[in-house]
């Protein structure tokens, strides 16, 4: 088995300036933290972690790494993807990675605390996805385009879900639609955008600035960003969140200034949380498949912890529409 001195030799550096590179400490040049990484996926160097410490070849364990552990969409998410761990008879340890690379996530990917892991978090770079993943520790990456020998990825088509909520308020007569978004940086935003955007183009409606506004995918957020469309005093007729929660946090601001939904502006989200069939009115949303996406991550990634081939490492699923009360057609 490859030791630090080995890896320090290989990538012609002290076993000091080796360990710093290996436990992401930014007092070593990027390009000096390459060389480290390298020389480590080439020698399959694994740092004792509490796994090896115990002195098991494997620790019985996955990891789910989530951006956010609070949300409804996520709490589907862990169910999943804990039904499939508990019937392979493994242990599932879900943890946030707030804190980027600095948090208990990162570490846990670094020192291979665990024997594989699902990750949905657009805080940690694919740098260090790709630094961790190695034969013996796959990772199965949620909504992010990565590719890598051990990476399998699992996108849910949000081009499509963003061009079809635009579309279905286009074809109910809509012509000024506001978009809330999420994080700049999340690329389910970035797709759902571009599905918004291209629905737009297609039936030849103008995108106006001061309607697309950010709500960080948070309840308060949403908000907040609602009570900023209000009160500039020009309301589109429709507004599309690009996420439930922020459309919870719309319905409130909206109920608030005393304007009526569907009546006054009609509302749109994403996702379809438990939540959305129980507000007033009910939120028409696009349905993601959460379930099945956490499912299938976690059923592949034990094909890869069980060493079987996966010939196939790219996987989309499709949304779907469900419409309620919260969407009305205009003239």
């Amino acid at each position: 088995m490859a030791t630090i001195k080995d890896v320090a030799k290989l990538a012609g550096v002290a076993v000091s300036t080796a360990s710093i590179a290996l436990n992401g400490d930014n007092k070593v040049s990027p390009s000096t933290r390459r060389k480290v990484v390298e020389a480590a996926r080439q020698l399959n160097y694994q740092k004792n972690g509490f796994a090896m410490d115990l002195k098991r070849s494997q620790t019985k364990t996955i990891a789910l790494i989530l951006s956010d552990l609070s949300g409804p969409y996520y709490s589907e998410l862990i169910r999943s993807v804990q039904e499939v761990t508990l019937s392979k008879g493994y242990d599932l340890i879900a943890c946030s990675s707030v804190g980027g690379r600095d948090s208990t996530a990162v570490k846990f990917l670094r020192e291979k605390r665990v024997d594989g892991a699902i990750i949905l978090a657009h805080n940690i770079t694919d740098e260090d996805i790709l630094d961790a993943a190695r034969e013996g520790f796959p990772i199965v990456v949620l909504d992010r385009v990565l590719q890598g020998e051990f990476i399998i990825q699992v996108l849910v088509d949000g081009v499509q879900g963003g061009y079809e909520a635009a579309d279905y308020l286009i074809r109910d007569g809509h012509r000024s639609i506001a978009y809330i978004s999420g994080p700049p940086t999340s690329y389910d935003n970035r797709q759902r955008y571009c599905g918004f955007r291209k629905a737009l183009e297609e039936h030849g409606i103008p995108e106006m600035p001061k309607w697309n506004l950010s709500g960080g995918f948070q309840q308060e957020g949403g908000y907040q960003a609602t009570k900023m469309l209000i009160m500039q005093g020009d309301l589109p007729t429709a507004v599309f969140y690009a996420n439930d929660e922020m459309a919870l946090g719309g319905l409130k601001a909206f109920a608030e200034a005393g304007i009526r939904v569907p009546d006054d502006v009609s509302v749109i989200g994403y996702d379809d949380i438990q939540l959305a069939e129980y507000t007033q009115p009910a939120l028409t949303t696009i349905r993601q498949p959460k379930y099945e996406a956490g499912a299938l991550s976690a059923h592949l990634l034990f094909q890869c912890v069980e060493r079987h081939a996966v010939d196939n490492k790219d996987y989309k699923l499709s949304v779907e529409l469900v419409e309620r009360g919260s969407c009305r057609k205009v003239d």
